[in-house]
């Protein structure tokens, strides 16, 4: 096993580096859709402390995430370590990268990659009985496929489990994960992810703010379903 997150920690260690051996062709294409190595290193340490056994994870892209997730999972040492990865796009946007990067890292040994959209491989999922410890959620940002990522997520892992989801920052989906915070009673992890300080400048002239980019939430145990009437917008 120490070999095995030795080589996890080697592959991360030369991605945040050196970056992937290809990316788009948009400008600084990496640095904006990875996730950052600190909350990567967050991540693995909450799937960490929680043990978890299977993930599922929307979106792949540059795999920052994925290695993070391979590596807690390695680290717990479940029996049947297993890591779900749903991704439409790795082979015709991302030319395959992330899973090379997987491949590399020895982690194809626990992950599946589906490449269908995530609107019909969780249905799938949960169809087939499957269920999971943890979810990560970084696939499309619009409102209503973060949505329905998350109507899925809440049936496929397990009562009292957790869905992180990337990019809180983003309206569309600090709505979409709004509404299930005031109606399924999904509470947030306090201090999962703290936030970083970043200057930004108003009215007011330069201040220091708290970026948060990811953000833990978890499921009620038992879990329930609302009165239809009992509705709290959001």
């Amino acid at each position: 096993m120490a070999s095995t997150i030795m080589r996890i920690r080697q592959v991360r260690r030369r991605l945040v580096e050196e970056g992937p051996s290809r990316t788009r062709d948009r400008e600084a294409d990496f640095e904006t859709v990875t996730v950052p190595e600190r909350d990567c290193d967050l991540l693995r340490d909450l799937l960490i402390s929680e043990g978890v056994q299977t993930v599922v994870e929307v979106g792949l892209a540059y795999a920052s995430s994925a290695l993070a997730i391979g590596e807690a999972l390695i680290t717990v040492n479940r029996p049947r370590p297993r890591h779900i990865i749903i991704d439409p796009l790795q082979e015709s946007a991302w030319s395959n990268v992330g899973w090379e990067l997987l491949c590399s890292a020895g982690l194809d040994s626990i992950a599946s990659l589906v490449p269908s959209p995530s609107s019909s491989a969780l249905p799938r999922l949960l169809a087939e009985g499957f269920t999971a410890d943890a979810a990560f959620v970084d696939g499309s940002h619009r409102f209503h496929e973060v949505f329905v990522d998350l109507y899925f997520l809440r049936k496929i892992v397990r009562p009292g489990g957790l869905i992180v989801v990337d990019d809180d920052w983003a309206p569309s989906v600090r709505t979409a994960v709004r509404y299930y915070e005031q109606n399924l009673g999904w509470t947030e992890i306090p201090d999962a992810f703290p936030g970083e300080a970043a200057t930004t400048v108003g009215a007011a002239g330069p201040r220091d703010e708290p970026r948060i980019r990811c953000k833990a939430l978890r499921l009620p145990d038992p879990s329930f379903e609302p009165p239809f009437e009992d509705f709290h917008a959001f």
